[in-house]
């Protein structure tokens, strides 16, 4: 088994320990876990990682503000899942969290062999699956709500260039991951500008670049004035076109305003709030499983990144207005699907 520490000068950190995650689920409430075991079992990239900055930046500083120090822990290519997995869960964790896998076959093996044991699958859900064990759960973060902040936003913007109002989604594959996004876009675009035309397209990849950068280019052909990029990696080819053609685009996941002064504003997810989530109530012995849990925006599991300094003020401040409306629950989002 490969263990690897998550930035621990940075976080505050002395040592790698597990994430913690309470007792299985049951009527009455269990037992405080102050010094909680947690492990975190990511893909095979770990932390530092190639395509998990955002979850160990979220693991860390959820390891910051709970006091719970995790183990973050990572099979490599040549080892078999269920065997790993199989091997932590001897460990002696209170909780394993499993980050970037999703709910397989070997999973629920392994969580059936350890019933006392709770799994937390980060965006998973129980529905995903015929009969999942009892001491299994989904936790998901929801970025409809940003996402229509993102949209709103592209729509004021786009009534102001002269034509008609246009913009694009680039995704990757047609997965609810991805629709969540571009459904929240959509709505918020057309709250902003009812007559606005939202093109959706998805490239069936989140790593090759290429691709997204020629859809978005078709988009932009087609009067777009704003794309979105839900692909990842492949994403980035969507945003290099958007660049390329002096047109807006916006970020996904992680703030990526740091590509350059087109990026209008970046929706994110805000992954320390779901570790924090876990660790306060592992630690505090009210964690439940079988059951999914979603966190919102108003969990502080959803946002926007920086938003250009060319956005007129007013617009900023209209913006940062819906979204108290979205956060005390007096306005909310209606979305039907797009694309």
């Amino acid at each position: 088994m490969r263990a690897e520490r998550i930035g621990l000068a940075a976080a505050g950190l002395a040592g790698a320990v597990i994430l913690a995650a309470g007792a299985v689920a049951s009527a009455s409430p269990a037992r405080s876990v102050p010094k909680a075991r947690v492990a975190v079992v990511l893909q095979g990239d770990g932390c530092p990682p190639k395509h998990t900055v955002e979850i160990c930046e979220g693991i860390r500083e959820a390891a910051r503000r709970t006091g719970i120090r995790p183990r973050v822990v990572a099979p490599t290519l040549r080892e078999n899942l269920e065997d790993f997995l199989a091997l932590t869960a001897q460990q002696g964790y209170d909780a394993i969290v499993l980050a970037g896998i999703g709910l397989e076959p070997a999973v629920l093996r392994v969580a059936r062999r350890y019933p006392d044991l709770p799994f937390i699958v980060l965006e998973g859900s129980r529905a995903d699956v015929k009969n999942p064990p009892p001491n299994v759960s989904g936790l998901t973060l929801q970025p409809r709500e940003a996402a229509f902040l993102a949209g709103w936003l592209a729509g004021k913007l786009e009534q102001r260039r002269p034509g008609p109002d246009v913009v694009g989604v680039v995704g990757g594959w047609k997965v609810t991951p991805v629709t969540d996004f571009v459904d929240g876009f959509a709505a918020g675009a057309r709250r902003a500008a009812p007559r606005v035309k939202v093109l959706v397209d998805y490239s069936d990849d989140f790593v090759d670049p290429t691709k997204c950068a020629a859809l978005a280019r078709r988009q932009i052909a087609q009067g777009a004035g704003v794309v979105f990029n839900v692909a990842g990696g492949c994403g980035l080819g969507a945003m290099g076109a958007a660049a390329d053609a002096r047109v807006w685009a916006v970020g996904v996941d992680s703030d990526q305003s740091f590509l350059g002064p087109h990026v209008l504003t970046s929706v994110l997810k805000r992954y320390e709030a779901a570790f924090g989530d876990v660790f306060n109530r592992v630690k505090t012995g009210t964690l439940r499983t079988g059951r999914d849990t979603t966190l919102t925006m108003r969990d502080g599991a959803a946002g926007l990144g920086r938003i250009s300094p060319r956005v007129p003020r007013p617009l900023v401040t209209q913006l940062h207005s819906l979204e108290r409306q979205l956060k005390n629950g007096t306005l909310r989002v209606s979305v039907a699907s797009s694309g």
